[in-house]
C-alpha cells in the first residue's frame, strides 16, 4: 500500500479545523481518518483532532487481519461513537467548546476490499485504473436531502448557500449515526479521503485528471494545491491509498 496525504489552511481561513492520520497494519492493510471540525474559535480543531485520535487508537488496537466485514463495521462505529460521547461531554462542562462538532470519513483497505465510516460531508472515492470515480459516501447534508427529494438539480446544490450545512456530525448529540459502506478494491485503483474543502472547489472530472497524470506520491499535494488554485475558501486535507 502507498499512502499520501496533505492538510492546508487554504486560502482565506485563519485557521485548520481539519485533522487527519493514516498507516499501515499488519499483512499489508492499510487505514486512514479524516475529519473537518466546526464550531468555535477552539471548538473545531479540538472536535477534529480529538476525533482522530481516539478514532485512530481503535484501530490500531483493535484491528485483527481476517476480521469479517461486520467486526470492521463494529470497530469503526466503536470509535467514532467514543470519539462523540468524548465531544458531547466536553462541550458540556466548557462553555467555549459549546457547539461543536466534526464530520468524519474513516477507511480500512485490505487486499481487495475497503471498508468506510462515515458521518457528515467529508467524502470517500475511489478512481479505478480505467479512469472511473465512484463516490463511495452519502453526504449527510441539507443539500444532499434536498436534490434526493427532487427539490434541487445537482446543478444548482453546486452553488446552493446552504449547502454547508451539514445534518450529522460527531459531538453534537449525545448519540450519531454512523453509515458504513464496503467496496472492491483492486490493483492500482486510488482510494481517497477527503474534507470539502476539495470537494467544493475540485471537480470530478479534475480528480480523474490528476490521479491520471500524476505520481501516485505527488497525488494528495496536487489535489491540495488544485483546490487552493481554484479559490481556497476552506481548509482541506486528502488522504490517498493506492493498492
Amino acid at each position: 500500500m502507498r499512502i499520501t496525504a496533505k492538510s492546508d489552511i487554504g486560502m482565506v481561513r485563519t485557521s485548520n479545523q481539519d485533522s487527519y492520520s493514516a498507516g499501515e497494519l499488519s499483512e499489508g492493510v492499510a487505514w486512514a481518518v479524516v475529519c473537518d471540525g466546526m464550531g468555535g474559535a477552539a471548538g473545531g480543531s479540538v472536535a477534529s483532532s480529538t476525533s482522530v485520535r481516539m478514532i485512530s487508537h481503535v484501530i490500531n488496537e483493535c484491528y485483527r487481519s481476517g476480521m469479517k466485514a461486520s467486526s470492521v463495521y463494529n470497530m469503526l462505529e466503536s470509535g467514532i461513537a467514543g470519539a462523540n460521547a468524548c465531544l458531547y461531554d466536553m462541550a458540556q462542562n466548557d462553555e467555549s467548546l459549546s457547539g461543536m462538532g466534526t464530520t468524519c470519513v474513516a477507511a480500512i483497505v485490505e487486499a481487495d476490499k475497503v471498508y468506510v465510516a462515515h458521518v457528515g460531508d467529508s467524502r470517500a472515492y475511489i478512481v479505478s485504473s480505467d479512469g472511473k470515480l465512484t463516490q463511495l459516501t452519502r453526504d449527510h447534508s441539507m443539500v444532499q436531502d434536498l436534490v434526493e427529494n427532487g427539490d434541487l438539480t445537482p446543478e444548482e446544490a453546486k452553488n446552493f448557500p446552504g449547502k454547508n450545512i451539514i445534518t450529522r456530525a460527531i459531538g453534537v448529540d449525545s448519540r450519531v449515526a454512523v453509515d458504513f459502506v464496503e467496496s472492491d478494491f483492486a490493483q492500482d485503483d486510488i482510494l481517497i479521503l477527503c474534507t470539502d474543502g476539495l470537494t467544493n472547489f475540485v471537480s470530478d472530472e479534475e480528480i480523474v485528471s490528476v490521479a491520471g497524470s500524476s505520481n501516485c506520491f505527488e497525488y494528495a499535494e496536487k489535489l491540495v494545491d488544485l483546490a487552493n488554485k481554484n479559490g481556497g475558501g476552506d481548509n482541506v486535507t486528502v488522504v490517498s491509498i493506492i493498492s
